[in-house]
């Protein structure tokens, strides 16, 4: 019996396949800032530089034909970035869990926070979040956009962790 399955799309397709997940969300992402009006806190930024990192990576890969160490390298990038947005992703939920009142004081924008600070001093104030992340201003199903957007994490990891791990 053969390795590989035939209805199993191939390496190429199914990195393309990522980096089309990844534009769908973007655009999912973009739809609702636009047009439904919901203001993105910085954490939701964070976690779309993360899904547009991993898309990236995809389509790289993509255009990667054979080294494996390159394919892999691509990978595990893929996990990591996905990994990363899930902590993004995570903390927002947090957030959204806590008690009204015990979240903290909304703070500065995000263009104010890269303008004001140093990189590393900014990058740590939008781990912590702030008040707007902990608004929840739109649920499917019961669940949060941080909370589809850990799903699309998840999701996103479990496919790169297929690509790492395939042998065709």
């Amino acid at each position: 019996m053969s390795a590989s399955v035939a209805w199993l799309p191939g390496i190429r397709l199914t990195n393309f396949i990522i980096f089309l997940g990844c534009v769908g969300l973007m655009l999912v992402g973009l739809y609702m800032q636009y047009f439904m009006g919901l203001v993105p806190c910085a954490l939701c930024i964070t976690q779309r530089v993360f899904i547009i990192a991993t898309g990236l990576w995809a389509l790289i890969a993509v255009a990667v034909h054979h080294p494996v160490w390159a394919r892999r390298t691509l990978a595990v990038l893929g996990i990591l970035s996905s990994i990363a947005g899930g902590f993004f992703s995570s903390r927002q939920l947090w957030l959204q869990s806590l008690p009204e009142g015990q979240a903290p004081a909304c703070g500065p924008s995000l263009n104010y926070l890269l303008d004001a600070f140093p990189l590393q001093e900014a990058l740590t104030l939008l781990l912590r979040g702030d008040g707007n992340c902990a608004e929840i201003s739109w649920t499917f199903l019961g669940i949060s956009i941080p909370g589809w957007t850990l799903v699309a994490f998840i999701g996103l990891v479990l496919f790169n962790l297929w690509q790492l791990l395939r042998r065709n």
